[in-house]
């Protein structure tokens, strides 16, 4: 039996003084040794830790004594061990960032609650536009079957995409998705106040849907991108199909790493074999960074990276 668990949770609640709150957490978290990660702001928490069962369960009945989240709904995972290395809680402007000059407030305008095995029936409507509301790397590991995936690099800008490409979605039903849900409730009631007429996200995001007894993950393709130590999580429970492609190779692959040019840190999928002939970098301009991390870990000399630089461009030309 697994002694470890893994919470995510969030709640859109006011927080009058949310500085004075995150110190409070902060103190109260590292008093029952949990790590993870925590953001508070005036408009809610947003908070995923990891923990022993009584460390996690400590901190669920203390959350529960306070009004402000006494029916926040905690997602579950079991656990070997910690999921992250230290914790951290953060006071941010947002609990996700969209920098509306409008913002929206999920308690007044958001889309319809979908539960799993509604938005499995909507998935299957021709008439539904299925839409991701995750970062480009999220979606490569793992998404929905026929899931859009908007041509962006961070959550922000997906209302200028939507802008962009209002043809896609004009006259649809529109259902979007993200790792737990919150994401959703703001995107998706942003999507209300632009005027589209049909919009659902799932409620309880991914996670959520997995876990579901009927649905069991159904029509999800690859991993579940989490952030955390795991990186990637199973969700469909029925079949397990590899979406996620070797960034050097194009093979099927499941395994994220950071481009070893601090600058950079793209995340890029790649097999362990070529981290090491790639030297963990996605370009050439990343490989000869003066302060490659790849090359710095494994004392690699001057002559060693020019010799594994030049079998790159030779299997390049090939």
């Amino acid at each position: 039996m697994n002694q470890y668990r893994v919470l995510l949770y969030y709640k859109y609640v006011t927080i009058e003084n949310p500085e004075e709150f995150t110190a409070q957490q902060k103190e109260l978290c590292d008093s029952l040794g949990l790590k993870g990660r925590i953001l508070i702001a005036s408009e809610g928490i947003n908070g995923t830790v990891s923990g022993t069962v009584e460390q996690t369960g400590h901190y669920m009945e203390a959350m529960k004594n306070d009004p402000r989240f006494e029916d926040m709904v905690y997602k579950i995972d079991e656990a070997n061990e910690h999921a992250f290395p230290k914790m951290k809680v953060r006071h941010r402007p947002e609990l996700v960032t969209l920098r509306l000059e409008d913002d929206v407030n999920p308690n007044e305008t958001t889309g319809e609650y979908l539960d799993p095995k509604e938005f499995y029936k909507r998935l299957q409507d021709e008439d539904t536009v299925v839409l991701d509301a995750r970062n480009d790397y999220e979606y490569d590991l793992g998404h929905f079957r026929g899931a859009i995936k908007p041509d962006i690099e961070n959550f922000r800008d997906l209302p200028q995409w939507v802008r962009d490409n209002k043809e896609i979605l004009d006259g649809k039903k529109i259902i979007t998705y993200c790792t737990g849900g919150i994401r959703c409730e703001k995107f998706s009631g942003w999507l209300v106040k632009e005027g589209f007429e049909d919009v659902g996200q799932l409620h309880g995001g991914i996670v959520t849907y997995g876990k579901d007894p009927e649905v069991k993950g159904d029509l999800w393709d690859g991993q579940l991108y989490v952030f955390d130590e795991r990186i990637g999580v199973p969700v469909n429970q029925k079949e397990h199909v590899v979406v996620g492609k070797d960034y050097f190779s194009g093979e099927p692959c499941e395994r994220y790493v950071n481009c070893a040019n601090p600058f950079c840190n793209k995340k890029i999928l790649c097999s362990e074999e070529n981290e090491h002939k790639y030297l963990r970098s996605c370009s050439h301009e990343c490989r000869t960074h003066e302060r490659n991390r790849y090359i710095i870990e494994h004392e690699l000399t001057e002559e060693e990276v020019t010799e594994r630089i030049e079998k790159i461009k030779e299997t390049e030309k090939a």
